[in-house]
């Protein structure tokens, strides 16, 4: 379809480009960038997490009134309301976790998380480029193609990467709790059911 068509003119003019997919549905369309272009997987980004994360941590600073520098939080998963997993238990305010604060529960984020934008996509996708452009090696959650990693194979899924000069440098392995290691597997059946629409319409 159209995204075969874009992508291959891309790849024509472009051959070395890395590619960051920003449109919904997200995972699907990066798994869909990927196998369509015939890149290795460290040149197709999407770009969910960013934007996911920098939202989390905007809801972190505004429950606990902190600055939000001094916030660190993370979404992994897919991208989208039901799919994505605001990492409650590795978040920190001021360098505590975040979870030792009574008013931030994890079912609290996920209400808050899932509603307006507070970052916008631009905003995601330009820090993406800077960290490639600049092979800054920024660890950055976003759509990653696994083989293996997070007990996911032939998948493109939210998780923290290594983004520099080549792309994905390195997908980073994080411990989760066994409740979001739950969430994770549930959060990738979920982008799966997705992705065989694509098979279904003849677009892989």
């Amino acid at each position: 379809g159209i995204m075969k068509g874009v992508i291959e003119n891309v790849i024509k003019y472009s051959p070395r480009a890395i590619i960051i997919v920003v449109a919904n549905p997200m995972d699907t369309l990066t798994y869909l960038a990927l196998k369509a272009s015939g890149l290795p997987k460290n040149r197709i980004i999407g770009m969910g997490g960013a934007l996911d994360s920098a939202r989390f941590k905007c809801y972190l600073a505004k429950a606990t009134g902190a600055n939000i520098n001094n916030v660190d939080g993370m979404v992994i998963g897919g991208h989208g309301d039901t799919t994505m997993i605001p990492l409650v238990s590795k978040a920190t305010v001021n360098g505590v976790p975040a979870v030792a604060n009574t008013m931030v529960g994890g079912a609290t984020l996920t209400k808050l998380i899932g509603t307006s934008a507070w970052y916008a996509p631009g905003a995601g996708a330009a820090m993406m480029v800077e960290a490639i452009l600049n092979d800054q090696k920024k660890m950055v959650p976003c759509c990653c193609y696994l083989d293996g990693e997070y007990g996911q194979k032939d998948i493109c899924i939210g998780v923290p990467a290594i983004i520099g000069r080549k792309g994905i440098e390195k997908i980073v392995k994080i411990d989760l709790t066994k409740e979001e290691a739950e969430k994770f597997a549930a959060s990738a059946e979920a982008v799966r059911k997705t992705n065989n629409i694509l098979h279904e319409i003849k677009a892989l």
